[in-house]
């Protein structure tokens, strides 16, 4: 199956609407991710859906999806050869260390 090359002049637009403060926030994040607002909000929107079961398959993350850095390729490659149950604790893991990192902030 080929994948269709993504296009932001091609990509369907959503218009949303923010409380304030969470732009700011958003954009924190993503800088801090070394990646886009729009590349931080679909990875945080993907990893939600595929959490939920609710993402299919073949519209889950693909490491040659061009909104991903290089490092987020790595990571994602990594992480998928861990077991479930190593991929449970290392995403608690990190969690609990932004949790703290937020608390110290």
């Amino acid at each position: 199956m080929k994948q269709a090359i993504y296009s932001s002049r091609t990509a369907d637009k959503f218009v949303v609407r923010l409380p304030d403060g969470m732009r700011e926030r958003i954009a924190d994040v993503a800088r801090n991710h070394h990646r886009s607002m729009n590349s931080e909000i679909i990875a945080r929107l993907e990893q939600s859906m595929l959490q939920e079961g609710s993402l299919d398959e073949d519209l889950s993350m693909r490491l040659d999806r061009p909104e991903l850095s290089l490092h987020e390729r790595e990571l994602l490659q990594r992480f998928r050869q861990l077991s479930r149950r190593q991929q449970n604790a290392l995403v608690a893991l990190i969690a609990h260390d932004a949790e703290m990192n937020a608390e110290e902030a």
